[in-house]
């Protein structure tokens, strides 16, 4: 695929072999960013583990400190007077069997985040097929299944984003907006790293960070040197 000259631009303004420290990587990230919108910045963490094996699973959720830049919208599924909590805490949607008919018949995702009660799990399960695909199903390693719903709302609106292995043993993950600066994103970097080094699985062997690299929407990955982190 053809590169554009802004591309090609910000490749030719650092070294794409070098490993740079984070502070640096991610001030050439935001260099990077001259799109004509605010462009998200991402993390993709390769790790040194096999997904295959349960034992040596990834995932999990926290809080970044400084937010997505994203308005989040939450659905929860909730009775009484749990759904009371969700509604009280700012949920965009709260509902039942009610909201698994309007997904399964009008395949409706107007919303970001699914958080559900333990009791819901048994009505919702039908949906796992489409939820599923789509990274929304709520688990409880997560926190998106919980009996407080209110601060699992909260949580979401407030930046918490989930971070799991792919396939291929990488973690994508956002970290914020450009607009933000380098020091809103070393600390959502920071906290954001701390988790998944902090979710070592027991059985990992050898090195657990392979690669991380930081990279804007439209813009090409810089290396993060990765050996200082773990």
């Amino acid at each position: 695929m053809k590169k554009g000259k802004k591309y090609l631009a910000s490749v030719a303004a650092f070294d794409t072999h070098k490993l740079y420290e984070t502070e640096e990587a991610i001030e050439n990230v935001i260099a990077s960013a001259k799109a004509k919108f605010d462009e998200t910045i991402e993390l993709h963490v390769r790790l040194g583990v096999d997904s295959r094996h349960a034992d040596q699973q990834v995932r999990g959720a926290v809080v970044l400190p400084n937010g997505t830049g994203k308005k989040v919208r939450t659905l929860v599924f909730a009775k009484g007077d749990n759904a009371k909590a969700a509604e009280e805490a700012g949920s965009d949607y709260v509902g039942a069997e009610d909201l698994v008919a309007r997904i399964q018949n009008e395949n409706w995702f107007e919303f970001d985040v699914v958080i559900a009660t333990p009791d819901m799990m048994g009505v919702i399960g039908r949906l796992g097929k489409v939820l599923g695909p789509k990274g929304l199903m709520p688990n409880p390693k997560a926190g998106t299944v919980t009996t407080n719903v209110a601060k699992a709302v909260q949580d979401a609106k407030a930046g918490k984003i989930e971070y799991r292995l792919d396939k291929t043993n990488i973690i994508h993950c956002p970290i914020g907006k450009a607009s933000f600066g380098k020091e809103k994103l070393v600390e959502n970097f920071d906290a954001l790293m701390g988790a998944i080094i902090k979710a070592k699985p027991a059985a990992a062997k050898g090195q657990y960070i392979k690669s991380c690299v930081v990279a804007s929407t439209m813009g090409p990955g810089v290396k993060v040197n990765a050996a200082k982190l773990a």
